[in-house]
């Protein structure tokens, strides 16, 4: 049986962030997240659920508004 691999992608909260004309730098301020939080996120890497939430809780949305599930 082969495993079916899944893969995020990100794209939804950049557009939100053009929408709503906020920087990564704000973004990371609001938040309190790390830098290279944001290149795992540009690079379309996983990060902490947490992490999530606070940009979440900032642009004041949910999860499926700024990140995509890709199964492949």
């Amino acid at each position: 049986m082969k495993k079916k691999r899944i893969k995020v992608n990100y794209k939804p909260l950049w557009k939100k962030m053009i929408d709503e004309d906020i920087s990564k730098s704000e973004l990371r301020t609001k938040t309190g997240i790390a830098p290279s939080t944001f290149t795992k996120m540009s690079n379309n890497e996983y990060v902490a659920l947490d992490v999530l939430v606070r940009i979440c809780d900032v642009m004041n949305c949910g999860l499926d508004d700024i990140i995509d599930i890709e199964k492949s």
